[in-house]
């Protein structure tokens, strides 16, 4: 990330629809803030508010403020007003024609304060129920209109699930292709943008060391996992629609395998990882009825049918394991096993590589056979890389005993902050770099693969689990 100067780029809009919601008051605006005080927003640049709440402009400063101060407490206060000077805000409802009207007269005002044209970007941090609606009315008011071919250009960008299966995200991409071109449109999932996933990318094709190795001859399987310590708390109306699959399967785990599956692209070009990413996607194996038995594992917490608004017989998991295949010459045979769940033992995300054991034993008689070389990449927290290797054990025996090389970014930074993912995000939305972003292809890919696996759901046990626990005790 380089920073901004004054001349690039042109004065940018960034409008926020749900802009009192969670996310946007969790993440977004203390993003942003992040991102302008370390010099990467735009020299001249616009935040615009809008939600269903009726505030006036220095009420919502005040709601970003308080955001901003619960992350950092100990900020400049000058540097803080300068950055709240930059906010503004007006009410509306997402399905009302006037609401956009109004929307528009904001917009030009400052696009005249300006005295050019303006690069406009929407982030639609709102529940998904709202996307198409909102897509429709922006593209009829003409807000996503570019000023021209040349100057002033305007994105969306659209949090995750993009669809609940594969007939729904089918629908918004017709929606989209009917309003907007694909370069306008920014598919967000946030994990992608995570430092230590990005530089899967990275470590895979710029190290000689792996690369040879990395393809069924040598690899065994491979791990990908999402383990979340917190139970769904408040948000039982929305989990209770969509489980665990839908909830990070479909997006965050599915694309941390097509991260370690894809093929090279050659080069830094979105267009070719992202291509690559939709292909691997598209190579994964269909769950069968005759394959869910040995492929599918789905759980749900005791005390889960407590939570508010969660109803009383709901059989929706909040834990998952799939044992899935990419059906290529690089990973024929080889499992990947994808697995995430609420109330577990500890918060981790992290992919595992498991090397295929030695043929030979260098021990002595008798000894165990089970020397394997592990890579594993830590998302989070405590974001590295490590490989288990095995060498002597120090003494006069020829024993082996397991070594461990870590790398750790929070070490290797010294003291810098790891930037977070949703300053990437949004500082590659306003550069228009889509490369951490889902195509179309990607998202009809993973929900082609997992549509099936919904439709199979009820004939497969859902087993409780104890809270505290790493799920059920089911191996695949």
């Amino acid at each position: 990330m380089q920073p901004r100067t004054e001349t690039t780029p042109p004065p940018t809009i960034i409008t926020i629809f749900g802009a009192t919601g969670d996310l946007a008051t969790r993440k977004l605006i203390s993003s942003l803030f992040d991102l302008f005080q370390n010099g990467y927003l735009p020299f001249a640049f616009k935040i615009v508010g809008v939600s269903r709440r009726s505030l006036s402009h220095e009420d919502y400063r005040e709601v970003a403020k308080n955001s901003i101060l619960s992350k950092d407490g100990s900020l400049k206060e000058d540097i803080l007003e300068e950055f709240l000077a930059h906010i503004s805000y007006t009410q509306g409802t997402f399905d009302n024609t006037e609401s956009y009207e109004r929307l528009r007269e904001v917009l030009e005002t400052e696009e005249s304060l300006f005295g050019q044209c303006t690069n406009k970007l929407f982030y639609l941090a709102v529940p998904p129920v709202y996307y198409k609606g909102i897509f429709e009315k922006l593209a009829a008011s003409g807000l996503t209109k570019p000023c021209s071919d040349e100057t002033g250009w305007t994105r969306i960008l659209v949090e995750k699930p993009f669809g609940n299966d594969i007939a729904t995200a089918q629908e918004l991409d017709r929606t989209l292709g009917e309003l907007f071109r694909e370069e306008q449109v920014f598919r967000i999932d946030h994990y992608l943008a995570k430092e230590a996933l990005q530089d899967i990318l990275m470590f895979r094709f710029s190290n000689m060391l792996f690369e040879p190795l990395w393809n069924k001859a040598y690899i065994e399987k491979v791990e990908i996992v999402l383990h979340e310590k917190k139970e769904v708390g408040n948000r039982g109306a929305f989990y209770d629609e969509i489980g665990a699959l839908r909830d990070v399967g479909q997006n965050h785990l599915l694309q941390m395998l097509a991260f370690i599956a894809m093929e090279d692209p050659l080069e830094l070009d979105a267009a070719r990882i992202r291509t690559e990413r939709a292909r691997v996607l598209g190579s994964l194996r269909p769950v069968t009825a005759d394959t869910a038995a040995s492929s599918l594992v789905r759980g749900q917490y005791e005390g889960y049918l407590e939570t508010p608004l969660v109803a009383s017989d709901s059989s929706t998991e909040t834990y998952f394991r799939v044992k899935a295949f990419v059906d290529n010459e690089r990973w024929s045979g080889v499992p990947f096993y994808l697995e995430s769940g609420k109330a577990l033992t500890e918060d981790k995300t992290e992919i595992k590589i498991y090397f295929k054991k030695t043929e030979s034993c260098l021990c002595p008689p008798g000894a165990e056979h089970h020397h394997q070389n592990i890579l594993t990449f830590r998302i989070q927290p405590n974001e590295g890389i490590s490989i288990v290797f095995w060498a002597k054990k120090p003494g006069l025996s020829l024993d082996l005993e397991p070594k461990e090389l870590s790398f750790s970014y929070r070490g290797a930074l010294d003291g810098l902050r790891i930037t977070d993912a949703y300053e990437k995000v949004l500082f590659d939305g306003i550069a228009g770099d889509q490369i951490l972003f889902a195509s179309t292809e990607e998202v009809s890919a993973a929900w082609q693969f997992i549509t099936p696996i919904l439709d199979l759901w009820k004939n497969i046990p859902l087993r409780i689990y104890q809270k505290g626990t790493n799920g059920p005790e089911v191996d695949l």
